[in-house]
Protein backbone atom coordinates (compact mmCIF):
# COMPACT_ATOMS: atom_id res chain seq x y z
CA UNK A 1 0.00 0.00 0.00
CA UNK A 2 1.52 3.31 -1.05
CA UNK A 3 0.74 6.18 0.79
CA UNK A 4 1.09 9.94 0.24
CA UNK A 5 3.03 12.14 3.33
CA UNK A 6 -0.43 12.94 5.04
CA UNK A 7 -0.60 9.31 5.32
CA UNK A 8 2.24 8.47 6.46
CA UNK A 9 2.70 11.21 8.69
CA UNK A 10 -0.96 9.96 10.40
CA UNK A 11 -0.10 6.36 10.03
CA UNK A 12 3.55 6.59 11.40
CA UNK A 13 4.49 6.35 14.80
CA UNK A 14 2.98 8.91 17.25
CA UNK A 15 3.55 9.81 21.21
CA UNK A 16 -0.65 10.15 21.70
CA UNK A 17 -1.09 6.62 20.17
CA UNK A 18 1.25 5.16 21.68
CA UNK A 19 -0.61 6.95 25.08
CA UNK A 20 -3.91 5.70 23.83
CA UNK A 21 -2.63 2.38 22.61
CA UNK A 22 -0.59 1.92 26.39
CA UNK A 23 -4.43 2.49 28.03
CA UNK A 24 -6.45 0.15 25.87
CA UNK A 25 -3.29 -2.53 26.09
CA UNK A 26 -2.15 -2.69 29.82
CA UNK A 27 -5.11 -3.96 31.35
CA UNK A 28 -5.42 -6.93 29.24
CA UNK A 29 -1.55 -7.70 29.87
CA UNK A 30 -2.08 -7.41 33.16
CA UNK A 31 -5.57 -7.28 34.61
CA UNK A 32 -4.07 -6.18 38.11
CA UNK A 33 -2.52 -3.08 36.31
CA UNK A 34 -2.44 0.22 38.27
CA UNK A 35 -3.70 3.00 35.88
CA UNK A 36 -2.25 6.21 36.70
CA UNK A 37 -1.39 7.36 33.25
CA UNK A 38 -4.24 8.64 31.31
CA UNK A 39 -6.53 11.59 31.62
CA UNK A 40 -9.55 10.50 31.89
CA UNK A 41 -11.31 12.07 35.06
CA UNK A 42 -12.45 10.70 38.16
CA UNK A 43 -16.25 9.23 38.51
CA UNK A 44 -17.45 11.86 41.17
CA UNK A 45 -21.27 10.41 42.12
CA UNK A 46 -22.55 14.12 42.62
CA UNK A 47 -21.15 14.59 38.64
CA UNK A 48 -22.60 11.62 37.54
CA UNK A 49 -26.01 12.26 39.09
CA UNK A 50 -26.45 15.65 37.51
CA UNK A 51 -25.62 14.16 33.87
CA UNK A 52 -27.73 10.91 34.33
CA UNK A 53 -30.50 13.50 35.61
CA UNK A 54 -29.71 16.03 32.45
CA UNK A 55 -29.79 12.93 30.28
CA UNK A 56 -32.65 11.81 31.26
CA UNK A 57 -34.61 15.13 30.99
CA UNK A 58 -33.78 15.28 27.32
CA UNK A 59 -34.81 12.07 26.44
CA UNK A 60 -38.16 12.50 28.31
CA UNK A 61 -38.73 15.03 25.51
CA UNK A 62 -39.82 14.26 22.29
CA UNK A 63 -38.90 17.46 20.65
CA UNK A 64 -35.39 17.49 22.44
CA UNK A 65 -34.92 13.45 21.99
CA UNK A 66 -35.34 14.45 17.63
CA UNK A 67 -32.65 17.12 18.34
CA UNK A 68 -30.11 15.41 20.24
CA UNK A 69 -29.94 12.26 17.59
CA UNK A 70 -31.77 13.16 13.96
CA UNK A 71 -30.34 16.13 12.88
CA UNK A 72 -27.18 18.14 12.25
CA UNK A 73 -25.78 20.92 14.14
CA UNK A 74 -24.56 24.40 11.83
CA UNK A 75 -21.27 25.16 11.17
CA UNK A 76 -20.98 26.85 14.17
CA UNK A 77 -22.72 24.87 16.58
CA UNK A 78 -26.15 25.27 18.24
CA UNK A 79 -27.20 28.90 18.55
CA UNK A 80 -28.63 28.18 21.67
CA UNK A 81 -25.92 27.51 23.44
CA UNK A 82 -23.56 29.72 22.18
CA UNK A 83 -26.22 32.67 22.80
CA UNK A 84 -26.36 31.76 26.50
CA UNK A 85 -22.30 31.11 26.98
CA UNK A 86 -22.01 34.33 25.50
CA UNK A 87 -24.44 36.03 28.31
CA UNK A 88 -22.97 34.58 30.71
CA UNK A 89 -19.55 35.02 30.18
CA UNK A 90 -20.35 38.82 29.62
CA UNK A 91 -22.37 38.86 33.09
CA UNK A 92 -19.40 37.08 34.98
CA UNK A 93 -16.57 38.76 33.40
CA UNK A 94 -16.80 41.47 31.48
CA UNK A 95 -16.00 39.82 28.45
CA UNK A 96 -17.65 41.78 25.23
CA UNK A 97 -18.96 38.25 23.69
CA UNK A 98 -21.80 37.38 21.21
CA UNK A 99 -22.64 34.41 19.67
CA UNK A 100 -20.63 34.43 16.83
CA UNK A 101 -17.55 34.85 19.44
CA UNK A 102 -18.11 31.33 19.84
CA UNK A 103 -17.89 28.04 18.29
CA UNK A 104 -18.42 24.70 19.03
CA UNK A 105 -15.86 21.48 18.88
CA UNK A 106 -15.31 17.92 17.90
CA UNK A 107 -13.22 17.86 21.78
CA UNK A 108 -9.83 19.70 22.48
CA UNK A 109 -7.97 17.61 20.17
CA UNK A 110 -9.48 18.21 17.07
CA UNK A 111 -10.23 22.07 17.84
CA UNK A 112 -6.57 22.33 18.15
CA UNK A 113 -5.51 20.55 15.15
CA UNK A 114 -7.38 22.28 12.96
CA UNK A 115 -6.64 26.13 14.48
CA UNK A 116 -2.83 25.04 14.53
CA UNK A 117 -2.90 24.35 11.15
CA UNK A 118 -4.97 27.37 10.19
CA UNK A 119 -2.09 29.34 11.16
CA UNK A 120 0.98 28.01 10.94
CA UNK A 121 2.71 25.50 8.75
CA UNK A 122 3.73 26.64 4.56
CA UNK A 123 2.90 29.81 3.73
CA UNK A 124 3.26 32.92 1.82
CA UNK A 125 5.69 34.28 4.19
CA UNK A 126 7.22 30.97 4.21
CA UNK A 127 7.07 28.13 6.90
CA UNK A 128 5.29 29.14 10.14
CA UNK A 129 5.09 27.97 13.80
CA UNK A 130 2.86 27.64 16.86
CA UNK A 131 5.36 28.54 19.85
CA UNK A 132 5.21 27.04 23.71
CA UNK A 133 6.90 29.78 25.68
CA UNK A 134 7.27 27.56 28.59
CA UNK A 135 7.20 23.51 27.82
CA UNK A 136 6.95 20.65 29.02
CA UNK A 137 3.09 21.04 27.03
CA UNK A 138 0.64 18.68 26.33
CA UNK A 139 1.90 15.51 24.26
CA UNK A 140 -1.07 15.35 21.74
CA UNK A 141 0.08 18.90 20.52
CA UNK A 142 3.38 17.40 19.23
CA UNK A 143 2.04 15.83 15.95
CA UNK A 144 -0.71 17.57 14.71
CA UNK A 145 0.81 19.65 12.32
CA UNK A 146 0.55 19.06 8.63
CA UNK A 147 4.51 20.05 8.02
CA UNK A 148 7.11 18.77 9.95
CA UNK A 149 9.41 21.28 12.11
CA UNK A 150 5.71 22.78 12.93
CA UNK A 151 6.76 23.70 17.06
CA UNK A 152 8.86 25.62 18.64
CA UNK A 153 9.26 25.63 22.58
CA UNK A 154 11.07 27.93 25.48
CA UNK A 155 12.34 26.41 28.74
CA UNK A 156 10.76 27.42 31.98
CA UNK A 157 12.55 28.49 35.15
CA UNK A 158 12.89 25.70 37.46
CA UNK A 159 12.03 27.27 41.33
CA UNK A 160 12.52 25.02 44.05
CA UNK A 161 10.58 25.25 47.16
CA UNK A 162 9.78 23.92 50.62
CA UNK A 163 8.67 20.64 51.40
CA UNK A 164 10.14 19.14 48.42
CA UNK A 165 8.27 20.86 45.70
CA UNK A 166 9.30 22.87 42.77
CA UNK A 167 7.54 25.29 40.03
CA UNK A 168 7.45 26.18 36.56
CA UNK A 169 8.23 29.85 35.58
CA UNK A 170 7.78 31.75 32.22
CA UNK A 171 11.09 32.82 31.08
CA UNK A 172 10.26 36.19 29.54
CA UNK A 173 13.80 36.95 28.56
CA UNK A 174 13.17 34.74 26.12
CA UNK A 175 12.92 35.14 22.40
CA UNK A 176 9.92 34.64 20.58
CA UNK A 177 11.27 33.03 17.01
CA UNK A 178 10.55 35.16 14.20
CA UNK A 179 8.85 32.38 11.97
CA UNK A 180 6.06 32.14 15.32
CA UNK A 181 2.41 32.37 14.31
CA UNK A 182 0.72 31.94 17.41
CA UNK A 183 1.66 31.61 21.24
CA UNK A 184 0.58 28.90 22.61
CA UNK A 185 0.07 27.52 26.67
CA UNK A 186 -2.15 25.67 28.29
CA UNK A 187 -3.68 26.74 31.84
CA UNK A 188 -3.44 24.45 34.11
CA UNK A 189 -0.24 22.88 32.00
CA UNK A 190 -0.99 19.38 31.02
CA UNK A 191 1.56 17.50 32.39
CA UNK A 192 2.86 19.42 35.06
CA UNK A 193 -0.55 20.91 36.88
CA UNK A 194 1.68 24.25 36.70
CA UNK A 195 -0.65 27.57 36.91
CA UNK A 196 0.53 30.75 34.85
CA UNK A 197 0.42 33.79 37.19
CA UNK A 198 -2.67 36.51 35.73
CA UNK A 199 0.70 38.57 35.29
CA UNK A 200 2.29 35.89 33.23
CA UNK A 201 -0.98 35.20 30.68
CA UNK A 202 -1.08 38.86 30.22
CA UNK A 203 2.89 39.60 29.57
CA UNK A 204 2.32 36.55 26.64
CA UNK A 205 -1.06 38.42 25.03
CA UNK A 206 0.90 41.57 25.09
CA UNK A 207 4.11 39.72 23.46
CA UNK A 208 1.51 38.34 21.07
CA UNK A 209 -0.47 41.43 20.21
CA UNK A 210 2.72 43.41 19.56
CA UNK A 211 4.10 40.97 16.96
CA UNK A 212 0.72 40.46 15.60
CA UNK A 213 -0.32 36.93 16.18
CA UNK A 214 -2.53 35.35 18.35
CA UNK A 215 -2.10 33.27 21.87
CA UNK A 216 -3.78 30.38 22.39
CA UNK A 217 -5.03 29.79 25.82
CA UNK A 218 -5.62 25.92 26.07
CA UNK A 219 -8.20 25.71 29.59
CA UNK A 220 -9.43 22.39 29.43
CA UNK A 221 -9.08 21.45 33.06
CA UNK A 222 -9.39 25.39 33.41
CA UNK A 223 -11.73 28.23 34.04
CA UNK A 224 -14.02 28.82 33.42
CA UNK A 225 -15.18 25.37 34.26
CA UNK A 226 -14.02 22.26 35.04
CA UNK A 227 -12.24 25.08 37.11
CA UNK A 228 -9.35 22.97 38.76
CA UNK A 229 -7.21 25.69 39.28
CA UNK A 230 -6.34 25.60 43.41
CA UNK A 231 -5.67 29.42 43.30
CA UNK A 232 -6.84 32.62 43.06
CA UNK A 233 -6.05 33.09 39.47
CA UNK A 234 -8.85 34.20 37.22
CA UNK A 235 -10.36 33.21 33.62
CA UNK A 236 -8.42 35.74 30.62
CA UNK A 237 -9.84 36.58 27.41
CA UNK A 238 -9.37 39.20 24.82
CA UNK A 239 -9.68 39.84 21.50
CA UNK A 240 -6.19 38.39 20.54
CA UNK A 241 -7.01 35.59 22.75
CA UNK A 242 -8.23 31.80 21.35
CA UNK A 243 -9.36 30.32 24.54
CA UNK A 244 -10.57 26.76 24.58
CA UNK A 245 -12.75 25.13 26.52
CA UNK A 246 -13.50 21.58 26.88
CA UNK A 247 -16.52 19.79 28.59
CA UNK A 248 -14.27 16.78 29.07
CA UNK A 249 -12.57 17.39 32.38
CA UNK A 250 -16.11 18.34 33.60
CA UNK A 251 -16.19 14.33 33.60
CA UNK A 252 -18.07 14.17 30.08
CA UNK A 253 -14.91 12.70 28.13
CA UNK A 254 -17.43 10.60 26.05
CA UNK A 255 -19.12 13.62 24.29
CA UNK A 256 -16.28 14.57 22.83
CA UNK A 257 -17.28 18.48 22.93
CA UNK A 258 -15.67 21.92 23.54
CA UNK A 259 -15.43 25.47 22.83
CA UNK A 260 -13.30 28.14 20.81
CA UNK A 261 -13.53 31.39 22.15
CA UNK A 262 -11.97 34.21 19.55
CA UNK A 263 -12.66 36.84 17.68
CA UNK A 264 -15.64 36.31 14.84
CA UNK A 265 -13.35 36.47 12.25
CA UNK A 266 -11.49 33.48 13.39
CA UNK A 267 -14.54 31.77 14.39
CA UNK A 268 -15.89 31.70 10.49
CA UNK A 269 -12.49 30.25 9.48
CA UNK A 270 -12.41 27.68 12.20
CA UNK A 271 -15.64 27.07 11.31
CA UNK A 272 -15.46 26.38 7.77
CA UNK A 273 -12.67 24.15 8.10
CA UNK A 274 -14.14 22.29 10.95
CA UNK A 275 -16.90 21.57 8.68
CA UNK A 276 -15.27 20.46 5.88
CA UNK A 277 -13.19 17.86 7.88
CA UNK A 278 -15.85 17.20 10.42
CA UNK A 279 -18.86 18.12 8.41
CA UNK A 280 -20.83 18.79 12.00
CA UNK A 281 -19.83 18.73 15.76
CA UNK A 282 -22.08 16.30 17.62
CA UNK A 283 -24.64 17.06 19.40
CA UNK A 284 -24.98 15.12 22.90
CA UNK A 285 -22.24 17.39 24.20
CA UNK A 286 -24.16 20.95 23.08
CA UNK A 287 -27.66 19.25 24.09
CA UNK A 288 -26.35 18.08 27.90
CA UNK A 289 -24.08 21.87 28.30
CA UNK A 290 -27.10 23.77 27.37
CA UNK A 291 -29.14 22.07 30.20
CA UNK A 292 -26.57 22.26 32.62
CA UNK A 293 -25.80 25.99 31.84
CA UNK A 294 -29.09 26.83 32.73
CA UNK A 295 -29.65 27.34 36.07
CA UNK A 296 -25.77 27.41 35.85
CA UNK A 297 -25.44 24.09 37.00
CA UNK A 298 -21.90 23.94 35.36
CA UNK A 299 -20.45 26.74 37.00
CA UNK A 300 -21.59 25.39 40.31
CA UNK A 301 -20.49 21.81 39.67
CA UNK A 302 -17.17 23.20 38.74
CA UNK A 303 -16.62 25.78 41.82
CA UNK A 304 -18.90 23.12 44.59
CA UNK A 305 -17.52 20.24 43.32
CA UNK A 306 -14.94 19.28 40.89
CA UNK A 307 -12.20 21.81 42.50
CA UNK A 308 -12.41 20.90 45.97
CA UNK A 309 -12.78 17.08 44.84
CA UNK A 310 -9.71 17.03 43.07
CA UNK A 311 -8.11 19.95 45.28
CA UNK A 312 -8.05 17.50 48.35
CA UNK A 313 -6.55 14.74 46.41
CA UNK A 314 -3.43 16.36 45.39
CA UNK A 315 -2.98 16.69 49.19
CA UNK A 316 -3.52 13.15 49.47
CA UNK A 317 -1.30 12.31 46.21
CA UNK A 318 1.68 14.40 47.21
CA UNK A 319 1.55 12.89 50.59
CA UNK A 320 1.19 9.16 49.36
CA UNK A 321 4.45 10.12 46.93
CA UNK A 322 6.27 11.70 49.53
CA UNK A 323 5.73 9.06 52.52
CA UNK A 324 6.58 5.96 49.75
CA UNK A 325 9.88 7.74 48.69
CA UNK A 326 10.81 8.26 52.38
CA UNK A 327 10.13 4.97 53.37
CA UNK A 328 11.89 3.90 50.70
CA UNK A 329 15.04 5.98 51.44
CA UNK A 330 14.72 4.83 55.00
CA UNK A 331 15.12 1.27 53.94
CA UNK A 332 17.76 0.67 51.30
CA UNK A 333 21.21 2.74 51.06
CA UNK A 334 19.91 3.60 47.52
CA UNK A 335 18.49 6.81 47.06
CA UNK A 336 16.81 8.76 44.37
CA UNK A 337 15.86 12.87 45.07
CA UNK A 338 12.46 13.66 43.69
CA UNK A 339 10.74 17.04 43.48
CA UNK A 340 7.41 17.24 42.42
CA UNK A 341 5.75 20.19 40.91
CA UNK A 342 3.88 21.63 43.36
CA UNK A 343 -0.43 21.10 42.15
CA UNK A 344 -1.76 24.13 40.61
CA UNK A 345 -4.63 22.62 38.73
CA UNK A 346 -5.98 19.84 36.71
CA UNK A 347 -5.13 16.37 38.46
CA UNK A 348 -1.74 15.33 37.53
CA UNK A 349 1.58 15.22 39.80
CA UNK A 350 5.13 15.89 37.94
CA UNK A 351 7.86 14.54 39.53
CA UNK A 352 11.46 15.29 38.82
CA UNK A 353 14.31 12.80 39.60
CA UNK A 354 17.15 14.45 39.06
CA UNK A 355 19.97 12.19 40.04
CA UNK A 356 18.10 9.46 38.21
CA UNK A 357 20.18 7.00 36.48
CA UNK A 358 18.87 6.28 32.56
CA UNK A 359 15.71 8.34 31.72
CA UNK A 360 12.24 8.24 32.53
CA UNK A 361 10.99 6.40 29.51
CA UNK A 362 13.49 3.25 30.90
CA UNK A 363 11.82 4.08 34.75
CA UNK A 364 8.32 3.82 33.18
CA UNK A 365 8.80 0.40 31.49
CA UNK A 366 10.32 -0.80 34.85
CA UNK A 367 7.05 0.68 36.81
CA UNK A 368 5.01 -1.04 34.10
CA UNK A 369 7.20 -4.42 34.70
CA UNK A 370 5.74 -3.88 38.42
CA UNK A 371 2.10 -3.07 37.64
CA UNK A 372 2.34 0.32 37.86
CA UNK A 373 1.54 2.67 34.67
CA UNK A 374 2.47 6.40 34.43
CA UNK A 375 3.85 8.62 31.70
CA UNK A 376 7.60 9.42 30.65
CA UNK A 377 8.15 13.03 30.48
CA UNK A 378 10.28 13.22 27.28
CA UNK A 379 7.43 14.01 24.78
CA UNK A 380 6.01 17.11 26.35
CA UNK A 381 8.89 18.68 26.07
CA UNK A 382 7.96 19.78 22.40
CA UNK A 383 9.89 21.75 20.28
CA UNK A 384 13.06 22.40 22.08
CA UNK A 385 16.15 23.34 19.90
CA UNK A 386 18.50 21.53 21.75
CA UNK A 387 18.65 18.46 24.05
CA UNK A 388 17.88 19.24 28.26
CA UNK A 389 18.46 16.75 30.90
CA UNK A 390 15.52 17.76 32.56
CA UNK A 391 13.52 16.47 30.22
CA UNK A 392 14.86 13.15 30.90
CA UNK A 393 14.00 13.18 34.47
CA UNK A 394 10.38 13.89 34.69
CA UNK A 395 7.66 11.78 34.73
CA UNK A 396 3.16 12.24 35.24
CA UNK A 397 1.33 10.33 37.02
CA UNK A 398 -2.76 11.26 37.77
CA UNK A 399 -4.32 11.08 40.87
CA UNK A 400 -7.60 11.05 39.59
CA UNK A 401 -8.21 7.81 40.73
CA UNK A 402 -9.05 5.92 44.16
CA UNK A 403 -6.72 6.68 47.36
CA UNK A 404 -6.19 3.05 47.20
CA UNK A 405 -4.53 3.10 43.93
CA UNK A 406 -3.00 5.85 44.84
CA UNK A 407 -1.24 4.52 47.85
CA UNK A 408 -0.45 1.21 46.33
CA UNK A 409 1.00 2.96 42.74
CA UNK A 410 3.29 5.20 45.56
CA UNK A 411 4.54 1.93 46.96
CA UNK A 412 5.82 0.43 43.83
CA UNK A 413 7.36 3.39 42.75
CA UNK A 414 9.06 3.38 46.27
CA UNK A 415 10.21 -0.17 45.73
CA UNK A 416 10.99 0.72 41.75
CA UNK A 417 13.98 3.41 42.60
CA UNK A 418 15.36 1.12 45.58
CA UNK A 419 16.49 -1.47 42.60
CA UNK A 420 19.15 -0.78 40.48
CA UNK A 421 18.30 -0.15 37.22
Amino acid sequence: MKLSRYGQRYSGQSDIIDLMQDLGSALRDNPQMLMMAGGTPARIPAAEQLFQHTLQLLLQDDDATFRLLGRYQGPKGDLAVRKLLAMQLREDHGWPLTADHIALTNGGQSAFGILANLLAGDSSEGRRRIHFPLVPEYLGYADVGLTADFFSGAKPLIQLLPDGLFKYGLDRSAAIPDATAALCVSRPTNPSGNVLTDDEVAFLDQSARARGIPLILDAAYGLPFPGLQYDDSKPYWSDNTILLLSLSKVGLPGTRSGFVIAKPELIEAFSRANTILNLAVGNLGPALALQLLQGRQLQRLAHDVLRPWYQAKATTAVAAIQHALQSSHNSSHSNVPCHIHRPEGAFFLWLWFPELAGSSAQLCHRLRQAGLLVIPGEASFIGLAEPWQHSQQCLRLSYAVADTTLEQGAAILGQVLQQSP
